[in-house]
């Protein structure tokens, strides 16, 4: 027979699993557990000083904080124009606080989302509690996430040191990086601390043999014993055939010498391919390409064209962060009541600023097919508006053979044509 649990007992196991119980449910974000199998301890600031680490977290938020951040207007016709009269456009598209520009205030943002798995940004608002005033982001490992107990909402608590203080859950924009119970972004060097622990360590040993190790090209060899006159004499010779400028000159060996080169050993040639592979590792972790942060092999070089690299960066790496964002935005700045007539979005074409070519395609289109007039295009390019720049125009090559010509008259001689044929 089975003993049957009691509802409320069950419940309360499940409180607990779940980390409902009101104890601290999620450990704050600065905590690196378990020890690595290199021996080596993982921090947020060790991980940073690994060229890789640092290229894909400086590559992915300094390229989305050069991204315009808007916020839209849905009209009544389905169109939308840019809410410049809204009261959190300033703070959300201009100047997010006294201290940070957008683009300082974004970085921030996207690297505390890519290192820890969690960006916190504090919502501060006037004396009626009604206008957003400022927006500012808090180191993540001084936050800590708890739940209440008694009706199960987030409580987040800053922790700087000094003080500590507890912030409502409205006041808190939370922004999760992947994860796997729908709270918490998964933190991803504490994750991670074998790969970069491994890359540190791999790191650390070149170091070391560059510092102990014998490294030279070659080596003379002799059966005589030489004096200390005779090696400076020796040295100054051989002196005069180093160096490109002597690249070629033939070196006379004399009493028997012999000269013997050195080639790189395979502990070596073993360790650069360990190196390589971990910066290979390390860009798994944050959905970075290496040929984009300048690993170049015959792996990594998978794309035939910067375009179709430029593609997936953008699909696989940006899309899914930006909409992340973009979510987060309208679910604590927005707010459920003016989300169907407010939204914010990223405005992705500000990559094609720097490819004059791919820009310049993406324009003609527009105005060939009719969905883009000349002064919208003037507008992104910052140039005023020309006379009968609001016409929308379209390509008419493809017309019937019938029509051809009618559209010079607006077809007053259709049918005068017709009577002569």
């Amino acid at each position: 027979m089975f003993n049957l649990i009691k509802p409320e007992r069950l419940a309360k196991a499940a409180l607990t699993f779940l980390g409902l119980d009101g104890k601290l449910s999620f450990e704050p974000s600065s905590v690196i557990t378990g020890r690595t199998s290199s021996g080596k301890t993982v921090t947020v600031d060790a991980a940073l000083q690994l060229s890789a680490v640092f290229a894909c977290v400086r590559l992915v938020s300094e390229t989305v904080s050069t991204l315009p951040l808007k916020l839209y207007e849905v009209k009544a016709d389905g169109s939308r124009a840019v809410a410049k009269s809204h009261p959190l456009y300033y703070v959300l598209c201009k100047s997010p606080n006294y201290e940070m520009t957008q683009s300082r205030y974004m970085q921030l943002v996207v690297a505390s989302i890519l290192l820890w798995g969690n960006a916190y940004v504090e919502i501060k608002r006037n004396v009626t509690g009604k206008r957003i005033i400022s927006l500012e982001p808090l180191l993540p490992q001084h936050v800590e996430v708890t739940r209440n107990k008694h009706n199960q909402i987030l409580q987040y608590h800053h922790n700087d040191g000094n003080t500590r203080r507890e912030i409502d859950h409205k006041d808190m924009m939370h922004i999760r990086a992947f994860g796997i119970d729908g709270v918490m972004g998964v933190f991803t060097i504490n994750k991670g601390r074998e790969t970069f622990a491994t890359a540190t360590s791999a790191e650390q040993a070149a170091g070391k043999f560059f510092e102990n190790g014998l490294q030279t090209s070659g080596f003379l060899t002799t059966d005589q014993k030489l004096n200390d006159v005779q090696r400076d004499k020796l040295h100054t010779h051989i002196a005069r055939f180093m160096g490109s400028s002597n690249a070629g000159k033939t070196m006379v060996l004399e009493h028997g010498m012999q000269y013997n080169g050195v080639t790189m050993n395979p502990e070596a040639a073993q360790m650069l391919q360990t190196r390589a592979f971990e910066i290979e590792e390390i860009c798994r972790w944050f959905r970075v390409s290496p040929i984009m942060i300048g690993h170049f092999d015959k792996q990594s070089s998978w794309s035939a064209s910067a375009e179709a690299q430029d593609l997936h960066f953008m699909k696989y790496t940006f899309r899914p962060l930006l909409v992340n964002i973009e979510q987060e935005i309208s679910r604590c700045l927005i707010g459920l009541v003016d989300s169907d007539k407010y939204y914010a979005e990223f405005n992705v074409e500000g990559l094609l600023r720097a490819d004059s070519k791919t820009r310049s395609e993406y324009y003609s289109s527009g105005l060939n097919n009719g969905w883009m007039n000349r002064d919208e295009v003037r507008s992104k390019e910052n140039m005023p508006p020309i006379p009968g720049g609001d016409k929308y125009t379209i390509q008419s090559a493809l017309i019937p053979l019938e029509q051809v010509g009618t559209n010079y008259d607006g077809g007053a001689n259709d049918g005068q044509a017709n009577d002569d044929a």
